[in-house]
C-alpha cells in the first residue's frame, strides 16, 4: 500500500476537451488500432473524471488501485476520481471510453447518476463480464452516444444525459449481480460512511472533526484512511461537496450569491465567494455567467 508521501506525488490527470466537442466535462474516446497517448505507460496517476471503457480488443494488463486487471475482450472496466492507475504497453487497442466528472453529475438533470452502484462503486471493483446479448446492448448505447456526440445542437445534451443514464443503468444492474458476493473492506466501508454523511450534512457540518464524532472515531484516523483511499484529503472531501452544491444552485437558480452562502452554511457572502474562488479559481459569479454561457452556446 502507498504510503501518505508517495500518494501526494502521483499526478492528477484532468479531463481535456476535444475538438469534437469542445467539453471540459464530458468526453466520447474511440481507439480503432490506433494506440492512446504513450506517455501515460508505466506512470501511476489518477484521473479527476470517471471513465467507463468498453474494451473490444486489447491483450493488455493495467492495474487499477493496486489491482492487476489483464484486459478481457468484449468487458467493461471503470474507475472513479482518485483512483490510481499504471497502463501498461499496448500493442492494439480497439475500445471506446467515455469521461464525464462530478461536475457533469452535479447538474440537475444528471443528479440521479451520481447514486448508482457503478459511480458509488461499494465493493471497489473495476471490471465488468458481458454475455453475448450485453455486447449488443452495450454497443447499441455506444453507437447513440457517438452519433449524438458528433452533432452539436439544442437536444445534444439532453440525449447524451439519457443515453448515458440508460448504459450506466445497465451496467449496474450488471454490476450488482456480479459483485453481490464480494467482501467490502473496512477501509473502503468507512470512506463511503464518511462520503455518506458528508451528502447528509455537508449545509451544517464543514469540519472533519465534526464527521469524525458521527463516525465515533478520531480526526486523525479519519484523515488517514481517506487519503489512503482516495487520494484526497477529508477537509478536500467536504469542501468539494459544498462547491458541487453551489455549483448546482448557481446554475439552477436564480438566488443571489448571499442566499447561496446562507443556504450553504456560510456566515457571510464574502466567505463564501473566497472559498469558492480558492477552491474553483473563479468567483461565484463568473461561473455563473460562464456556465450559463456554455450551456446556452451548445443550444
Amino acid at each position: 500500500m502507498p504510503t501518505l508521501n508517495e500518494i501526494q506525488q502521483i499526478p492528477i490527470y484532468h479531463l481535456e476537451p476535444d475538438e469534437i466537442a469542445g467539453n471540459k466535462n464530458f468526453r466520447v474516446y474511440n481507439y480503432d488500432g490506433i494506440l492512446p497517448n504513450q506517455s501515460e505507460l508505466l506512470v501511476p496517476h489518477r484521473k479527476d473524471h470517471y471513465l467507463i471503457v468498453f474494451i473490444r480488443k486489447a491483450g493488455v494488463r493495467q492495474w487499477i488501485d493496486m489491482e492487476p486487471y489483464l484486459l478481457k475482450d468484449n468487458s467493461i472496466y471503470f474507475s472513479g476520481p482518485g483512483e490510481i492507475i499504471i497502463k501498461e504497453e499496448f500493442e492494439y487497442l480497439w475500445s471506446t471510453g467515455i469521461a464525464f466528472t462530478k461536475e457533469f453529475l452535479s447538474f440537475q438533470e444528471n443528479a440521479g447518476m451520481s447514486n448508482l452502484p457503478i459511480i458509488q462503486n461499494p465493493h471497489g471493483g473495476h471490471e465488468l463480464l458481458l454475455t453475448a446479448e450485453d455486447v449488443i446492448f452495450v454497443e447499441d448505447m455506444i453507437t447513440k452516444i457517438n452519433t449524438e456526440y458528433q452533432n452539436k445542437g439544442e437536444w445534444q445534451q439532453p440525449m447524451l444525459t439519457a443515453y448515458l443514464t440508460v448504459l450506466l443503468t445497465y451496467l449496474s444492474r450488471l454490476y450488482t449481480d456480479q459483485y453481490k458476493d464480494s467482501p467490502v473492506s473496512a477501509e473502503k466501508l468507512l470512506l463511503k460512511n464518511f462520503q455518506s454523511k458528508i451528502n447528509e450534512q455537508f449545509r451544517e457540518l464543514h469540519e472533519v472533526g465534526d464527521y469524525a464524532s458521527l463516525l465515533y472515531i478520531s480526526a486523525g484516523h479519519l484523515s488517514d484512511v481517506v487519503k489512503t483511499q482516495s487520494g484526497k484529503t477529508a477537509i478536500k472531501h467536504i469542501h468539494d461537496r459544498l462547491v458541487m452544491e453551489a455549483r448546482r444552485m448557481l446554475f439552477h437558480t436564480t438566488h443571489s450569491s448571499k442566499e447561496i452562502a446562507f443556504d450553504l452554511g456560510f456566515a457571510d457572502d464574502s466567505y463564501f465567494t473566497r472559498f469558492f474562488k480558492r477552491e474553483t479559481g473563479i468567483t461565484p459569479a463568473e461561473y455563473r455567467n460562464s456556465i450559463r454561457k456554455m450551456y446556452h452556446s451548445s443550444r
